[in-house]
């Protein structure tokens, strides 16, 4: 039922991007806001969904496996969006793309997380799959199972080797840089998973653990917020 839903939102986000691009190509600025927003509410509530099978057996090969499968699936399939506030912060820092643009994608991106949350709650107070049972009575979750220094370090860690990848690989044919990042993120989850949720994206960690934010605002935007943004700046300031 899961892995049905997870493909039931992939289909429909893919719709509506297409019709985004038929309909409203000549408004650039609200066409590029709904490309975002669609596409971080792909990625955010297929992951809060995946959060739910960390349990399944055999543990963690199902659900790696499953992170592996669907980072491929989110990069076949949302092609020109970034979905991560870091991300935008590169064009930017470049010039690529103007101040205002780089803030109306960030501000689609955390509206997508806040809706990507929404949605979830209303499937899983409908408990169709047995992982919803309780998981709306889960409050915060407190992903971050070590010190907030180490957390702080780790996401900015990540950070810093997720987006250096990211650089290093755009040279590489599609199809296969597709699955070096996907290789790279499943990685990372599995190196860090357990002690801060490996996230290193702003917008997707306000996603999954809102509660969180709200009940101990100032450690967790240090942790998921500042620390990868400023693993950013780093990657942007050296190279």
């Amino acid at each position: 039922t899961s892995l049905l839903l997870m493909a039931g939102i992939m289909v429909t986000v893919g719709l509506c991007r297409r019709l985004t691009r038929r309909r409203l190509r000549s408004h650039q600025r609200l066409c590029t806001f709904l490309l975002e927003m669609f596409s971080t509410f792909q990625i955010c509530a297929c992951t809060n969904e995946l959060c739910l099978l960390g349990n399944v057996e055999p543990k963690p090969h199902t659900s790696l496996t499953l992170t592996y499968g669907f980072t491929v699936l989110h990069g076949l399939t949302l092609t020109g969006s970034t979905c991560n506030p870091c991300g935008t912060l590169q064009p930017m820092w470049g010039g690529g793309i103007s101040v205002k643009m780089g803030g109306l994608k960030i501000g689609a991106q955390f509206m997508a997380a806040v809706l990507a949350r929404v949605f979830m709650h209303f499937i899983w107070s409908l408990e169709m799959a047995e992982p919803h049972f309780g998981a709306l009575s889960q409050g915060c979750s407190n992903p971050m199972q070590t010190t907030e220094t180490q957390a702080f370090c780790i996401e900015l860690l990540f950070s810093v080797v997720f987006q250096l990848t990211i650089l290093r690989v755009e040279s590489v044919n599609s199809k296969y840089r597709v699955h070096l990042i996907a290789l790279l993120i499943t990685m990372l989850v599995y190196a860090g998973g357990n002690l801060t949720g490996a996230i290193f994206n702003p917008a997707l960690a306000f996603s999954l653990h809102p509660n969180c934010f709200y009940d101990k605002f100032l450690s967790y935007s240090l942790v998921y917020w500042i620390a990868p943004s400023l693993g950013k700046f780093l990657i942007l300031y050296v190279f």
